[in-house]
């Protein structure tokens, strides 16, 4: 479909030159449409009304003259955006659309209130969000993505969390609702999880809320 769409355009500029050189008219003197409407949708308000200041900021003279490159970094500099494509409906109209990130967390940095994309982003939180689990220890997103995705494959409920311990050994610690801490390996997350629910399923577990796997071959049960 785009294929077909710029065919026609460059048709119809091939038509437009040789109409203009055979009647002499200069380039020059030719005005292009301006980009007069600009449809955004996937944010916002606020944020929308971001993007739309950096076009015209850039002060594009027209469709044709628009910078994709320039809009694109200045697009991903929008931390709570996933993905985007950017569309030009001729002649004057720029179609963005926009998928937000999924917020997957909360955490803290330079006293900062800050919210986990999926995105692998900070996006800075100016309002209370108390149902995500709270991260502390000092973050790398890489390995809490690495630690969503151990989860997602496993048979635990990711949303059963409600605290989460980062440690500079690249290993985590898990406290649910339902008052478990579980404290994990650096490896084997995805089979530890999967114990702990069989474990917890066993009457005579249900009193062993800590749960340790850090020992190899062995796990360790205490109560609180």
């Amino acid at each position: 479909m785009h294929l077909l769409i710029s065919k026609k355009i460059i048709i119809y500029l091939l038509l437009f030159c040789f109409l203009v050189s055979i009647n002499n008219i200069s380039l020059t003197n030719i005005s292009f449409p301006k980009i007069d409407k600009i449809e955004i949708s996937g944010l916002n308000i606020d944020e929308r009304k971001k993007i739309k200041s950096f076009i015209n900021d850039a002060n594009f003279k027209n469709i044709f003259h628009l910078d994709k490159q320039y809009l694109k970094k200045k697009i991903n500099s929008i931390n709570n955006i996933e993905q985007f494509e950017i569309f030009k409906n001729y002649p004057s109209t720029l179609k963005i659309l926009i998928k937000e990130t999924k917020i997957l967390a909360r955490t803290k940095k330079n006293n900062l209130d800050y919210l986990i994309g999926s995105n692998g982003k900070l996006i800075q939180n100016d309002y209370s969000v108390s149902n995500l689990p709270f991260v502390f220890g000092d973050l790398d997103i890489n390995e809490f993505l690495n630690l969503k995705s151990e989860i997602d494959q496993s048979n635990f409920n990711f949303e059963d969390i409600t605290k989460l311990y980062y440690f500079k050994s690249k290993r985590w610690d898990i406290e649910t609702y339902q008052g478990y801490l579980i404290r994990l390996a650096k490896n084997n997350v995805k089979n530890d999880l999967n114990l702990f629910i069989r474990l917890s399923d066993e009457d005579k577990f249900k009193d062993e809320l800590i749960i340790d796997f850090r020992q190899k071959d062995q796990i360790i049960l205490n109560d609180k």
